[in-house]
Protein backbone atom coordinates (compact mmCIF):
# COMPACT_ATOMS: atom_id res chain seq x y z
CA UNK A 1 0.00 0.00 0.00
CA UNK A 2 1.28 3.47 -0.82
CA UNK A 3 2.27 5.61 2.13
CA UNK A 4 1.64 8.88 0.30
CA UNK A 5 -0.48 11.10 2.54
CA UNK A 6 -0.11 8.72 5.50
CA UNK A 7 2.00 9.59 8.54
CA UNK A 8 4.70 7.02 9.18
CA UNK A 9 5.90 5.38 12.38
CA UNK A 10 9.49 6.58 12.55
CA UNK A 11 12.49 5.08 14.32
CA UNK A 12 12.47 7.99 16.79
CA UNK A 13 8.83 7.29 17.64
CA UNK A 14 9.62 3.63 18.25
CA UNK A 15 12.56 4.58 20.49
CA UNK A 16 10.40 6.86 22.64
CA UNK A 17 7.54 4.35 22.87
CA UNK A 18 9.49 2.36 25.48
CA UNK A 19 9.13 5.18 28.06
CA UNK A 20 6.25 5.64 30.46
CA UNK A 21 5.11 9.28 30.81
CA UNK A 22 7.10 9.59 34.05
CA UNK A 23 10.22 8.08 32.47
CA UNK A 24 9.92 10.43 29.51
CA UNK A 25 9.91 13.51 31.74
CA UNK A 26 13.00 12.23 33.56
CA UNK A 27 14.76 11.39 30.27
CA UNK A 28 14.24 14.93 28.98
CA UNK A 29 16.61 16.42 31.58
CA UNK A 30 18.78 13.43 32.56
CA UNK A 31 22.57 13.31 32.07
CA UNK A 32 23.60 11.48 28.92
CA UNK A 33 24.76 7.91 29.49
CA UNK A 34 28.24 7.05 28.20
CA UNK A 35 28.74 10.34 26.35
CA UNK A 36 31.52 10.82 23.85
CA UNK A 37 33.86 13.80 24.30
CA UNK A 38 32.77 16.82 22.30
CA UNK A 39 35.91 16.62 20.14
CA UNK A 40 35.03 13.10 18.99
CA UNK A 41 31.65 14.41 17.85
CA UNK A 42 33.21 17.28 15.89
CA UNK A 43 31.74 19.81 18.30
CA UNK A 44 34.34 22.54 18.15
CA UNK A 45 31.97 25.46 17.59
CA UNK A 46 32.23 28.40 20.00
CA UNK A 47 29.13 29.41 21.93
CA UNK A 48 27.12 32.09 20.09
CA UNK A 49 26.56 35.52 21.59
CA UNK A 50 23.20 37.14 22.21
CA UNK A 51 20.34 37.31 24.72
CA UNK A 52 19.56 34.02 26.47
CA UNK A 53 17.01 32.96 29.08
CA UNK A 54 18.45 32.25 32.54
CA UNK A 55 15.16 31.95 34.48
CA UNK A 56 11.43 32.39 34.32
CA UNK A 57 10.42 35.63 36.04
CA UNK A 58 8.00 33.88 38.40
CA UNK A 59 10.69 31.41 39.49
CA UNK A 60 12.84 34.11 41.15
CA UNK A 61 11.22 35.79 44.13
CA UNK A 62 12.47 38.87 45.98
CA UNK A 63 15.28 37.80 48.29
CA UNK A 64 15.86 34.51 46.46
CA UNK A 65 19.26 33.30 45.19
CA UNK A 66 19.67 30.67 42.47
CA UNK A 67 22.86 28.86 41.43
CA UNK A 68 23.12 28.51 37.64
CA UNK A 69 25.48 27.05 35.10
CA UNK A 70 25.37 28.63 31.63
CA UNK A 71 27.96 29.73 29.05
CA UNK A 72 30.51 27.36 30.60
CA UNK A 73 30.43 29.32 33.88
CA UNK A 74 29.09 29.01 37.41
CA UNK A 75 26.71 31.91 38.12
CA UNK A 76 24.64 33.31 40.98
CA UNK A 77 21.30 34.97 40.19
CA UNK A 78 19.23 36.87 42.77
CA UNK A 79 16.37 39.33 43.05
CA UNK A 80 16.92 42.32 45.34
CA UNK A 81 14.41 44.06 47.57
CA UNK A 82 13.75 46.53 44.73
CA UNK A 83 12.51 43.64 42.58
CA UNK A 84 15.39 43.85 40.10
CA UNK A 85 17.21 40.64 39.11
CA UNK A 86 21.02 40.66 39.20
CA UNK A 87 23.68 38.09 38.31
CA UNK A 88 27.40 37.68 38.96
CA UNK A 89 30.03 35.01 38.42
CA UNK A 90 29.41 32.68 41.34
CA UNK A 91 32.79 32.38 43.06
CA UNK A 92 33.61 34.91 45.78
CA UNK A 93 36.82 36.80 45.03
CA UNK A 94 37.92 36.43 48.65
CA UNK A 95 38.41 32.66 49.09
CA UNK A 96 36.33 31.16 46.31
CA UNK A 97 33.03 30.21 47.97
CA UNK A 98 30.14 29.55 45.58
CA UNK A 99 27.67 32.33 46.36
CA UNK A 100 24.78 30.66 44.52
CA UNK A 101 24.70 27.97 47.23
CA UNK A 102 23.66 29.35 50.65
CA UNK A 103 24.34 32.95 49.64
CA UNK A 104 21.67 35.38 50.78
CA UNK A 105 20.25 38.71 49.72
CA UNK A 106 20.96 41.77 51.85
CA UNK A 107 18.97 44.69 50.50
CA UNK A 108 19.84 44.62 46.82
CA UNK A 109 23.24 42.96 47.25
CA UNK A 110 24.37 39.33 47.48
CA UNK A 111 26.14 38.13 50.63
CA UNK A 112 28.72 35.35 50.42
CA UNK A 113 27.97 32.48 52.87
CA UNK A 114 31.66 32.13 53.87
CA UNK A 115 32.75 35.51 55.30
CA UNK A 116 29.68 37.68 54.49
CA UNK A 117 31.36 39.79 51.82
CA UNK A 118 28.63 41.59 49.87
CA UNK A 119 28.48 42.19 46.12
CA UNK A 120 26.32 44.42 43.97
CA UNK A 121 25.08 43.49 40.50
CA UNK A 122 28.23 44.90 38.91
CA UNK A 123 30.35 42.36 40.81
CA UNK A 124 31.86 45.02 43.09
CA UNK A 125 32.41 44.35 46.78
CA UNK A 126 30.22 46.77 48.78
CA UNK A 127 30.84 45.49 52.30
CA UNK A 128 33.33 43.41 54.31
CA UNK A 129 31.76 43.35 57.80
CA UNK A 130 34.96 42.61 59.76
CA UNK A 131 37.34 44.91 57.82
CA UNK A 132 37.89 48.61 58.35
CA UNK A 133 38.94 49.12 54.73
CA UNK A 134 37.72 47.28 51.63
CA UNK A 135 40.71 46.50 49.36
CA UNK A 136 40.62 48.98 46.45
CA UNK A 137 40.74 46.21 43.84
CA UNK A 138 37.67 44.60 45.47
CA UNK A 139 35.67 47.79 44.89
CA UNK A 140 36.10 47.25 41.16
CA UNK A 141 34.57 44.40 39.19
CA UNK A 142 37.18 42.10 37.69
CA UNK A 143 34.85 41.11 34.83
CA UNK A 144 32.23 42.89 32.74
CA UNK A 145 28.88 43.03 34.59
CA UNK A 146 26.17 40.71 33.34
CA UNK A 147 23.46 42.66 31.50
CA UNK A 148 19.98 41.41 32.40
CA UNK A 149 16.55 42.37 31.12
CA UNK A 150 13.16 41.07 32.25
CA UNK A 151 10.76 40.66 29.35
CA UNK A 152 8.09 38.24 28.12
CA UNK A 153 7.93 36.67 31.64
CA UNK A 154 11.59 35.63 31.40
CA UNK A 155 14.90 36.92 32.74
CA UNK A 156 17.38 37.27 29.88
CA UNK A 157 21.15 37.63 30.11
CA UNK A 158 23.40 39.10 27.43
CA UNK A 159 26.37 36.82 26.72
CA UNK A 160 29.38 37.83 24.66
CA UNK A 161 32.72 36.01 25.00
CA UNK A 162 34.65 39.30 24.72
CA UNK A 163 32.40 41.22 27.10
CA UNK A 164 31.03 43.53 24.40
CA UNK A 165 27.84 45.47 25.10
CA UNK A 166 24.48 44.39 23.61
CA UNK A 167 24.06 45.18 19.93
CA UNK A 168 20.33 44.39 19.79
CA UNK A 169 17.40 44.03 22.19
CA UNK A 170 15.01 41.38 23.41
CA UNK A 171 11.84 41.53 21.31
CA UNK A 172 8.63 42.28 23.22
CA UNK A 173 5.78 39.85 22.56
CA UNK A 174 2.39 41.44 23.19
CA UNK A 175 0.68 38.18 24.18
CA UNK A 176 3.12 37.61 27.06
CA UNK A 177 2.06 40.89 28.69
CA UNK A 178 -1.69 40.59 28.06
CA UNK A 179 -4.22 39.61 30.74
CA UNK A 180 -6.27 38.04 27.94
CA UNK A 181 -3.65 35.30 27.60
CA UNK A 182 -3.01 32.36 29.92
CA UNK A 183 -0.14 31.68 32.30
CA UNK A 184 2.73 29.79 30.73
CA UNK A 185 2.54 26.03 30.39
CA UNK A 186 6.20 25.07 30.88
CA UNK A 187 8.28 22.24 29.43
CA UNK A 188 12.05 21.73 29.49
CA UNK A 189 14.85 19.57 28.14
CA UNK A 190 18.62 19.22 28.25
CA UNK A 191 19.92 18.60 24.76
CA UNK A 192 23.43 17.16 24.58
CA UNK A 193 24.66 19.08 21.58
CA UNK A 194 25.40 22.62 20.36
CA UNK A 195 22.70 25.22 19.97
CA UNK A 196 23.41 25.50 16.23
CA UNK A 197 22.29 21.91 15.58
CA UNK A 198 18.92 22.70 17.12
CA UNK A 199 18.47 25.96 15.23
CA UNK A 200 19.48 24.32 11.96
CA UNK A 201 16.65 21.83 12.39
CA UNK A 202 14.14 24.55 11.55
CA UNK A 203 15.31 24.72 7.93
CA UNK A 204 15.81 20.95 7.50
CA UNK A 205 12.68 20.18 5.50
CA UNK A 206 13.30 16.45 4.97
CA UNK A 207 13.53 15.53 8.64
CA UNK A 208 9.85 16.37 9.26
CA UNK A 209 8.80 13.19 7.51
CA UNK A 210 11.57 10.86 8.65
CA UNK A 211 11.78 12.00 12.29
CA UNK A 212 8.26 13.28 12.99
CA UNK A 213 6.33 11.08 10.58
CA UNK A 214 4.46 13.86 8.79
CA UNK A 215 2.52 12.79 5.74
CA UNK A 216 4.41 15.21 3.50
CA UNK A 217 7.26 17.69 3.60
CA UNK A 218 6.37 21.22 4.76
CA UNK A 219 6.09 23.94 2.16
CA UNK A 220 7.34 27.19 3.62
CA UNK A 221 9.73 29.99 2.80
CA UNK A 222 12.49 30.89 5.24
CA UNK A 223 13.79 34.45 5.09
CA UNK A 224 17.05 35.67 6.58
CA UNK A 225 16.84 39.36 7.46
CA UNK A 226 19.97 40.57 9.23
CA UNK A 227 19.91 39.08 12.72
CA UNK A 228 16.35 37.79 12.16
CA UNK A 229 15.03 34.59 10.63
CA UNK A 230 11.31 34.30 9.85
CA UNK A 231 9.06 31.74 8.20
CA UNK A 232 5.36 31.11 7.76
CA UNK A 233 3.30 28.15 6.56
CA UNK A 234 -0.43 27.73 5.97
CA UNK A 235 -1.82 24.64 7.65
CA UNK A 236 -5.10 23.00 8.58
CA UNK A 237 -6.12 20.78 11.47
CA UNK A 238 -9.04 18.42 11.84
CA UNK A 239 -11.36 19.44 14.68
CA UNK A 240 -14.88 18.46 15.80
CA UNK A 241 -16.02 21.39 13.65
CA UNK A 242 -14.23 20.02 10.60
CA UNK A 243 -10.97 21.16 9.04
CA UNK A 244 -9.97 24.61 10.28
CA UNK A 245 -7.47 26.66 8.27
CA UNK A 246 -4.64 28.32 10.14
CA UNK A 247 -1.18 29.78 9.93
CA UNK A 248 2.00 28.79 11.73
CA UNK A 249 4.68 31.47 11.79
CA UNK A 250 7.94 31.64 13.63
CA UNK A 251 10.68 34.14 14.20
CA UNK A 252 14.10 34.29 15.78
CA UNK A 253 16.29 37.20 16.80
CA UNK A 254 19.94 36.38 17.29
CA UNK A 255 20.85 32.93 18.56
CA UNK A 256 18.75 32.83 21.74
CA UNK A 257 15.31 34.34 21.04
CA UNK A 258 12.68 32.28 19.25
CA UNK A 259 8.91 32.13 19.17
CA UNK A 260 6.13 30.48 17.16
CA UNK A 261 2.60 31.77 16.66
CA UNK A 262 -0.35 29.54 15.78
CA UNK A 263 -3.38 31.42 14.49
CA UNK A 264 -6.72 30.35 13.10
CA UNK A 265 -6.74 26.87 14.63
CA UNK A 266 -6.33 28.01 18.23
CA UNK A 267 -4.53 31.19 19.21
CA UNK A 268 -1.24 30.07 20.75
CA UNK A 269 2.19 31.60 21.31
CA UNK A 270 5.21 29.44 22.10
CA UNK A 271 8.28 31.25 23.45
CA UNK A 272 11.47 29.19 23.32
CA UNK A 273 14.30 29.89 25.75
CA UNK A 274 17.34 28.09 24.35
CA UNK A 275 20.50 28.66 26.39
CA UNK A 276 23.98 27.15 26.01
CA UNK A 277 25.25 25.43 29.15
CA UNK A 278 28.48 24.27 27.50
CA UNK A 279 29.61 23.81 23.87
CA UNK A 280 27.93 20.38 23.85
CA UNK A 281 24.95 21.00 26.16
CA UNK A 282 21.89 23.23 25.68
CA UNK A 283 19.03 23.98 28.09
CA UNK A 284 15.67 24.24 26.31
CA UNK A 285 12.52 25.80 27.71
CA UNK A 286 9.20 25.82 25.82
CA UNK A 287 6.62 28.20 27.29
CA UNK A 288 3.11 28.14 25.84
CA UNK A 289 0.46 30.80 26.35
CA UNK A 290 -2.95 30.73 24.72
CA UNK A 291 -5.75 33.22 24.40
CA UNK A 292 -8.25 32.63 27.18
CA UNK A 293 -11.01 32.75 24.58
CA UNK A 294 -9.42 29.76 22.84
CA UNK A 295 -9.05 27.85 26.11
CA UNK A 296 -12.68 28.44 27.02
CA UNK A 297 -14.04 27.74 23.55
CA UNK A 298 -14.69 24.64 21.43
CA UNK A 299 -11.04 24.52 20.29
CA UNK A 300 -9.67 23.97 23.82
CA UNK A 301 -9.05 20.28 23.15
CA UNK A 302 -7.22 21.11 19.94
CA UNK A 303 -5.05 23.61 21.81
CA UNK A 304 -4.00 21.01 24.39
CA UNK A 305 -3.33 18.41 21.70
CA UNK A 306 -1.18 20.84 19.74
CA UNK A 307 1.07 21.58 22.74
CA UNK A 308 1.48 17.86 23.39
CA UNK A 309 2.42 17.26 19.76
CA UNK A 310 5.00 20.08 19.70
CA UNK A 311 6.70 18.64 22.79
CA UNK A 312 6.60 15.17 21.25
CA UNK A 313 8.43 16.52 18.21
CA UNK A 314 11.17 18.00 20.42
CA UNK A 315 11.51 14.58 22.09
CA UNK A 316 11.93 12.97 18.68
CA UNK A 317 14.59 15.48 17.66
CA UNK A 318 16.45 15.00 20.94
CA UNK A 319 16.86 11.29 20.19
CA UNK A 320 19.17 12.32 17.32
CA UNK A 321 20.64 15.54 18.71
CA UNK A 322 22.03 13.86 21.85
CA UNK A 323 24.41 11.69 19.79
CA UNK A 324 24.75 13.74 16.60
CA UNK A 325 28.16 14.57 15.19
CA UNK A 326 28.69 18.06 13.79
CA UNK A 327 29.95 18.02 10.21
CA UNK A 328 31.51 21.22 8.90
CA UNK A 329 31.16 20.03 5.31
CA UNK A 330 27.96 17.93 5.19
CA UNK A 331 26.97 16.05 2.05
CA UNK A 332 23.72 17.77 1.03
CA UNK A 333 21.21 17.09 -1.72
CA UNK A 334 18.14 18.76 -3.20
CA UNK A 335 15.19 18.59 -0.81
CA UNK A 336 17.30 19.14 2.30
CA UNK A 337 16.23 22.76 2.70
CA UNK A 338 18.42 25.89 2.91
CA UNK A 339 20.97 24.43 5.34
CA UNK A 340 23.96 26.09 3.66
CA UNK A 341 22.21 29.49 3.70
CA UNK A 342 21.30 28.98 7.35
CA UNK A 343 24.93 28.29 8.32
CA UNK A 344 26.07 31.43 6.56
CA UNK A 345 23.40 33.42 8.45
CA UNK A 346 24.20 31.83 11.82
CA UNK A 347 27.91 32.43 11.57
CA UNK A 348 27.39 36.12 12.41
CA UNK A 349 26.68 35.14 16.04
CA UNK A 350 30.14 33.67 16.61
CA UNK A 351 32.42 36.43 17.89
CA UNK A 352 35.48 34.19 17.48
CA UNK A 353 34.99 33.77 13.73
CA UNK A 354 35.68 36.41 11.06
CA UNK A 355 32.80 37.82 8.97
CA UNK A 356 31.65 35.51 6.20
CA UNK A 357 33.49 36.14 2.95
CA UNK A 358 31.10 34.19 0.79
CA UNK A 359 33.23 31.06 0.91
CA UNK A 360 30.79 29.14 3.08
CA UNK A 361 31.88 26.95 5.98
CA UNK A 362 35.25 27.46 7.59
CA UNK A 363 37.56 24.53 8.05
CA UNK A 364 37.56 22.64 11.32
CA UNK A 365 41.21 23.47 11.91
CA UNK A 366 40.45 27.20 11.60
CA UNK A 367 37.61 26.95 14.13
CA UNK A 368 39.97 25.31 16.62
CA UNK A 369 42.55 28.03 16.03
CA UNK A 370 39.93 30.78 16.44
CA UNK A 371 38.90 29.39 19.82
Amino acid sequence: MSTEGIATNTAARQYLARFTPEQLLAWRVAPLENPLPAAERGIDLPMPFGWFVVSYSDELQCGQVKPLRYFGRELALWRGEDGTPRMVDAYCRHLGAHMGHAGRVQGNDLECPFHAWQYNGAGEVTKVPYAKIIPPQARRSCVKPWRLVERNRFIWAWYHPHGEEPTFEVEELAEAASSDWSDYEKHEWLVWGPLQNMAENGVDAAHFRYIHGTASLPNYDVKFEGIRRVASVDASMSTPRGDVPGTISYGTVGAGQAWTRFTGICETLMVAGITPVAPDCTHVRFAFTQSKASLDGPSAGVARAMIKDICRQLDQDKVVWDRQKYLHDPLLCDGDGPIAAFRKYYRQFYAELPPDDGAGEVSRSFVRKAR
